[in-house]
C-alpha cells in the first residue's frame, strides 16, 4: 500500500506520524510523508521536517518527504490524487462536550475534498 501522511507539527500530526511509522514498520507499506505549515502551530516547516526525519531514522523507516507551500489543504489533496497513493492519512478532530466530532479546517477540507481514501487519527 502507497500511504502519504500529512504532518502540519500539531500535537495530532505527531500522533499520526508515530502510528503511521508503527503501521509502516508491521505491513512495510510504502510511505511519504507531506509536511504544511499550520496556522495553529509555532513550529516552522524546517523544524517539522527536523521531527519527521528524526521519528523516521530512528524507526529505521524510508519515506519521501514533500514540502507543501501555499494553501496546505489543497495542496495535501492535490498530491494524494496526483500521487496514485491508496490512503491519505492526517491527524486531526476532537469531540466536542455532546460527543460529536469538530474537524480543524484543513481536515475538513482535506475529507470533504479528496478523491484518496482518507484515515483521520485522532
Amino acid at each position: 500500500m502507497k500511504i502519504l501522511l500529512g504532518v502540519g507539527g500539531s500535537e495530532r500530526s505527531r500522533r499520526a506520524l508515530e502510528d503511521t511509522v508503527e503501521r509502516v514498520q508491521e505491513t512495510g507499506d510504502e510511505l511519504a510523508v507531506a509536511i504544511f505549515d499550520a496556522e495553529d502551530v509555532d513550529a516552522t516547516t524546517t523544524e517539522i521536517e527536523s521531527d519527521v526525519r528524526d521519528v523516521l531514522d530512528s524507526a529505521g523507516v524510508d519515506a519521501e518527504i514533500h514540502r507543501l507551500s501555499g494553501h496546505p489543504a489543497g495542496d495535501l489533496v492535490g498530491l494524494a490524487d496526483e500521487g496514485d497513493f491508496d490512503r491519505l492519512v492526517i491527524g486531526g478532530g476532537q469531540r466536542s462536550p455532546l460527543g460529536k466530532i469538530q474537524l480543524g479546517s484543513i481536515a475538513e477540507f482535506v475529507i470533504l475534498n479528496a478523491e484518496t481514501p482518507v484515515t483521520l487519527i485522532r
